[in-house]
Formats: structure tokens, sequence, C-alpha cells
């Protein structure tokens, strides 16, 4: 058996996070549609392959899942549903706004989206509403994906990366794993791959993007957009203690 990052690393994150049984049986995209909420296996991710998964290469974010949670998490919204696309078009332009007013400031404004800082004149007499993409009152209200190889394409430009990790069809966490075999190869190479050549080349990917991991299986390493290689932390094991003890971390049920 030849070992390749794709059989070892990747392989290694996915079961982490989704049970190692996870490859095994995937889910489509009908089975996971109705599950909200961390699941009893690996870290509570529901593993879902790339052709499951309802975007086209050009998409940043899978518009059918976004649209699906606007209509879940907002009253307003499942009242008028059609109002989920007047959303979408704004989250599309900030997506859009990357090569012209820099990844920065686009990853800030949808940030300020995903924390519910931005309304939308969807109350009585046109009152601005809050708008939320994610619950974090009630976080068995989210929907917590993980899908391989997620092909980005920007004009000429094509990448993959190797694994995802989406809140509501909105890839918010990208990792790049190399291979554990090769003593010259380290979770720099990965860092280098996504700093230099991914937010250079494919910048919109990471309009929503909270943060990105690369490692090699002995250590983890994790940085915002833009933030130099040497910044990038370790994934210290009290910030996972702390994860674990969030409230709210329930089992789903199929709707």
């Amino acid at each position: 058996m030849t070992f390749t990052e794709s059989n070892t690393i990747e392989a290694y994150f996915r079961d982490l996070l989704c049970g190692a049984t996870a490859n095994d049986n995937p889910l489509d995209l009908q089975d996971a549609r109705g599950i909200y909420g961390v699941v009893s296996k690996g870290a509570g991710w529901i593993y879902l392959p790339p052709a499951a998964l309802p975007r086209a290469p050009q998409d940043v974010f899978s518009e059918p899942l976004v649209r699906a949670a606007l209509i879940r998490l907002n009253p307003c919204i499942a009242e008028r549903p059609e109002r989920a696309d007047e959303v979408l078009y704004k989250l599309r332009a900030i997506v859009l706004s990357v090569r012209s007013d820099g990844l920065i400031r686009a990853n800030e404004e949808f940030t300020a989206w995903l924390r519910g800082e931005r309304s939308m004149p969807f109350g009585n007499d046109g009152e601005h509403v809050t708008v939320r993409l994610l619950d974090f009152d009630d976080l068995a209200q989210n929907q917590y994906l993980v899908t391989s190889q997620y092909l980005f394409r920007a004009g000429p430009a094509e990448r993959r990366a190797d694994l995802v990790l989406l809140i509501n069809g909105l890839p918010l966490v990208l990792i790049e794993a190399k291979t554990p075999v090769r003593p010259s190869v380290s979770w720099v190479d990965g860092a280098i791959q996504v700093h230099t050549d991914y937010e250079q080349f494919v910048p919109e990917l990471f309009a929503c993007n909270v943060f990105s991991v690369a490692s090699e299986g002995k250590e983890l390493r994790y940085g915002s957009i833009r933030m130099p290689v040497q910044l990038w932390g370790p994934w210290r094991p009290e910030d996972e203690a702390e994860q674990h003890s969030t409230p709210g971390r329930n089992r789903s049920t199929p709707n």
C-alpha cells in the first residue's frame, strides 16, 4: 500500500471529526439535510462526500444549505422564504468584493454577518431585523458537515482543499494535510500553501474563513487569513477541553 496525504493524514482528520467509519457508509445529501447539531460519532461532525455537496466549483459556499439555514433560523425569512435570496445576494456580493476591496475587508464584513451584526428590512413596515447565519444560542440548530477535496475555481485558477468544515453550508475552516512519511515535509509546507498560494490565487474561498489548519500528523498549527506562517499557533489541549465543555453539544436527531 502506498501512503499518501489522502489515505493517511486527510483520512485521520476525517475520522477524528466524523468517526472511524465515516467513509465506509457516507451519507448522501438527502440523509444529511435533516440532521442538525453535534452527532455522537467522532467530534460530532458529519462526513459528506464532495459529489454529494450541492455546490458548483465556482461557488464558495453551498447556497441550498445556506438557504435552508436562513429559513430555519430566521422566522421572518420562514414566513417569506424568497427573502433568503436577498440575503444570499448580499453574501455573494461580499465574495465578489474580495478582488476589489481586499480579502481582509471582505472577511471582516462576512464575519459581521456570521456574528449576527447585520440586519435586513424584513420586519413590520420595513423594520430592520437581525439575520442569523449561525445559531450561537442553541448550537444544535446548526448543521456541521465535513467534506474532502473541496474544488474551487476562480477564473483560470483552480485549487482543491484537502478538507473543509462547513457550518450551515458555509466553509469556515480549511485543513491542508501533508504526508507524514517524508522528513523534509511538515505542517509548514501546508501553511505556506494556504498563505502564499490559496489565499493569493483563490482569495474568494476565504471570504468567510474563520481559520485554516496545516498538519503532517505530528504537529498541528492554525492561523487566520493573511497571518504570516511563523505566527501560526499550535492547537493547545486547553482549547480542546474548553470546546468539549461548551454548552449546547447535544446529540442531534433527524428532523
